[in-house]
């Protein structure tokens, strides 16, 4: 008969300091929740105008963005009508055909450029802000007058300066950052779900 073997205590110091960043960034959150309600009443200023959200990120960013995409197409918590919404990472074919002829750099930037329309607004989320591809989307974004958006990290990276609006989690470490992206992603969902379109 085996006997599975004990967990060590560095393994379990290891997890709760781990958890103690969340925590920690987390906790940091309260005190931006006029941000992130302000940054909510921008992408629902837009939907009241028929404006599409479109999202875009990078790995776990991109997985985040799809995340925030499917709550309001679908639902987060009310059942109500489908929100306008897309993200830009979501099409394996179109990334891989863009990347293919126009390096990946461009893989955001150009769907949104045949998309987008000037009562749209893109939120991007990125735990550096200085992925190529993020930065182009920004700017292809301002050329077309359209709001830009951040969920970042650290200092905000190159993709700060491109934002209208950025919520910034400070710290280094990526997980801890996305940790609390996901918190606002759903605040973001919460405020949408529950404001009059027109407020």
């Amino acid at each position: 008969m085996s006997h599975s073997s004990p967990i060590s205590t560095a393994s379990q110091d290891m997890l709760l300091a781990r958890l103690q960043e969340t925590t920690d960034a987390l906790g940091k959150l309260t005190e931006r929740v006029p941000e992130i309600s302000k940054l909510g009443h921008t992408i629902v200023r837009s939907l009241a105008k028929g404006g599409t959200l479109f999202t875009a990120g990078n790995g776990g960013s991109a997985a985040q963005a799809l995340h925030l995409t499917e709550e309001l197409i679908g639902r987060y918590k009310k059942t109500r009508p489908p929100i306008r919404s897309v993200c830009l990472a979501s099409e394996a074919s179109a990334m891989t055909c863009i990347a293919n002829d126009f390096g990946f750099d461009a893989v955001f930037e150009r769907p949104l450029r045949g998309l987008a329309r000037p009562d749209d607004v893109l939120l991007i989320l990125s735990t550096s802000g200085n992925s190529s591809n993020i930065v182009q989307a920004l700017v292809a974004a301002r050329e077309m007058k359209i709001p830009t958006l951040g969920l970042l990290g650290r200092d905000g990276g190159t993709a700060l300066e491109h934002c209208d609006q950025a919520i910034i989690v400070d710290g280094e470490n990526s997980a801890t950052i996305q940790d609390a992206h996901q918190v606002i992603i759903h605040l973001l969902c919460e405020l949408i779900e529950n404001t009059d379109s027109d407020g």
